[in-house]
């Protein structure tokens, strides 16, 4: 890997880097040369798959609107103190509740409790995340991608309806917040 110099090192903003997409996320932008800061519940784990993650690695409650706006200040003196610009937020954290036999929940029994947490998550995150960072977007021409699912536009056998739902709404919220860019942009 060709060392890049701090000031000309693209940053990307990642929650759900534990597995699955986010893993894989992690992988290609760290291997391209890219600081990669990750958000998720847990505390950096010892097997994720780059170096500078213990240190570029921001534990919050993504169901939890302080905590997240509180990782959002935090991730703006993170920003702020190694002179970095944020080019890229990837909202791919999400949770899909299951019974207790691993089964997906049906519109029906998802109790409500779960389905606010699943929305909080899945949908209020990637939105607070993009308001409270688009200053740091915008100064670098960023971009924010938002990992929907294709759940949120079919009936899924495992994916249960508060994250199908979620997921849909996702969508209509990144078609949104485009619309709002382009209209922002153009005044």
């Amino acid at each position: 890997m060709t060392l890049i110099p701090n000031e000309d090192r693209k940053t990307l903003l990642l929650t759900g880097a534990s597995r699955g997409i986010g893993h894989a996320t992690v992988k290609r932008f760290s291997s391209a040369g890219w600081r990669v800061i990750s958000c998720s519940r847990q505390a950096f784990p010892e097997d994720c798959p780059w170096e500078a993650g213990p240190e570029n690695h921001i534990q919050v409650d993504l169901a939890d609107s302080d905590s997240t706006v509180r990782a959002v200040a935090e991730i703006k003196e993170r920003l702020r103190a190694q002179g970095s610009k944020l080019n890229a937020l990837v909202n791919n954290a999400g949770v899909s509740p299951k019974d207790e036999d691993g089964r997906r929940l049906s519109s029906l029994d998802t109790p409500v409790a779960d389905l606010q947490h699943v929305f909080r998550v899945n949908f209020f995150a990637p939105i607070m995340l993009a308001r409270g960072l688009i200053d740091e977007l915008e100064a670098a021409s960023g971009a924010v991608i938002n990992v929907s699912s294709i759940a949120g536009g079919r009936v899924h056998p495992f994916a249960g309806s508060a994250y199908a739902t979620s997921k849909a709404a996702l969508a209509a919220l990144t078609r949104e917040m485009a619309a709002d860019a382009l209209r922002a942009a153009s005044a």
